[in-house]
């Protein structure tokens, strides 16, 4: 949630921008429901379709490998 934050407020003042591909990286390394959740909670690309459409498919994926991961401990 925080890298969006970051990223809006960092849009709003005209200033170094975190790239796309870090922001999906993230999102790929166990963060997407953060950044699900900075997406709508700051109204930060909600209007690029691959964020829209991409983001919920990570956060699938990263529910779908915590399970896999809970119950093999």
């Amino acid at each position: 949630m925080f890298i969006m934050w970051y990223d809006k407020s960092q849009a709003i003042v005209g200033s170094r921008r975190v790239p796309e591909k870090r922001i999906f990286l993230i999102g790929f390394l166990g963060g997407a429901i953060g950044v699900w959740l900075g997406m709508n909670l700051f109204r930060h690309k909600t209007k690029h379709a691959l964020f829209v459409a991409g983001i919920p498919i990570l956060v699938v994926i990263n529910i779908f490998l915590f399970v896999l991961l809970a119950l093999k401990v």
